[in-house]
């Protein structure tokens, strides 16, 4: 077991509970310790966030912020998430745990023969799970170089805990401050030449028989977000084959660019526009490893993939993230949802804050 106190790799042998690592970065211990093919790196934890926001002194002042604000005066609410976001990101982390952050970094590059970009994750307590539908409030940052540059980004992880958004969604749901926490995931960053999401469960109409998968060119975040109109594949769970498929648009990509050193949007020609991104044998792997993280957690899941296009035929599927499906799984018989006859790619922006984005 590790002697850290605020770092935890990844692929380190051990419990991964949600109030340590919160949801994603619990599920990225979770799969590395399955075996399944998951980019290394490590979870700044919650012990590291409530360290922060004890011993900086943010702790009071967000409480004396909070303190009777009123969901519905928007301006109030974004004056004092202005006020939290910009106290997280002045005040000096403590050397305890920025000497930690410095190891794991250190050691994480020490895998690779050259320095890799990393993404960096917001990971809270309350996200991925079954009942929770405010996870995807927190923050994303991609293809960022050098030991400052991802510090930094961490700090404004926590701070999106405290966004407008993210403010309103507790106070109109009474979901009190008390206890949160934000874990931070930092990984190898992947160089996708397509990537997207599947769901171990058909969303439009409950039937675990079938994977649905949503693929476009580039990384992504285009198809979580929504801004593309991605592949949609629909694939039989047991021969893994396909059995209807929709092909997207796919109108931009999200890539890195050498110049500025980050990820840029870029149109997509026409005749990659008009074609599926994932061959045949790419669409049975993602479906497979979609159906081992069911079978890995015992339930319906909602993954997020990528085939990187650094690494060789048959080793570059990455799974980046895996979760439970919350809509279908969650209701009673007499609450099920009424089929819209659409894929995923038509539903992905109002299942978003229910499914995690």
């Amino acid at each position: 077991m590790s002697e850290n106190l605020f770092i935890r790799f990844f692929d380190e042998a051990g419990p991964a509970t949600v109030d340590d690592l919160g949801g994603k970065c619990a599920s990225l211990v979770n799969l590395t310790g399955a075996g399944m093919p998951v980019p290394p790196g490590f979870a700044v934890n919650t012990a590291a966030y409530t360290a922060f926001v004890e011993m900086t002194g943010l702790a009071d002042d967000i409480d004396r912020l909070m303190a009777d604000l009123d969901a519905e005066d928007v301006a109030v609410v974004d004056e004092v998430s202005a006020k939290i976001r910009e106290a997280f990101l002045s005040r000096e982390v403590p050397e305890a745990i920025a000497a930690e952050f410095d190891r794991a970094y250190t050691a994480l590059q020490s895998r690779f023969s050259e320095e890799q970009p990393v993404a960096v994750r917001s990971s809270a307590t309350a996200e991925d799970l079954p009942d929770a539908s405010f996870a995807g409030q927190q923050d994303t940052y991609l293809w960022l170089r050098g030991r400052d540059a991802v510090a930094e980004h961490i700090r404004r992880c926590w701070a999106s805990l405290y966004t407008s958004r993210a403010i309103v969604y507790r106070l109109a749901n009474g979901i009190p401050d008390e206890g949160l926490s934000m874990a931070v995931a930092v990984q190898k960053m992947v160089d996708a030449r397509a990537a997207g999401v599947a769901m171990t469960i058909d969303p439009s109409n409950g039937d675990r028989s079938t994977i649905v998968i949503d693929a476009a060119w580039g990384l992504g975040e285009s198809v979580v977000s929504g801004t593309v109109t991605p592949d949609n594949l629909h694939i039989d769970k047991v021969l893994l084959t396909i059995s209807e498929e929709q092909i997207g648009d796919k109108h931009i990509e999200m890539v890195p660019d050498a110049a500025s050193q980050s990820v840029i949007e870029r149109e997509v020609d026409a005749e990659r526009r008009s074609i599926r991104c994932l061959s045949d044998a790419e669409v049975t792997a993602v479906a497979a490893i979609a159906k081992r993280a069911e079978k890995h957690f015992g339930s319906p899941q909602d993954i997020e993939w990528a085939i990187d296009r650094t690494l060789p035929d048959g080793e570059n599927l990455l799974l980046l993230q895996s979760r439970p499906e919350t809509v279908w799984s969650t209701k009673t018989p007499d609450k099920t949802p009424t089929s819209t006859g659409f894929g995923i790619a038509s539903i992905t922006q109002s299942l978003m804050t229910q499914i995690g984005r």
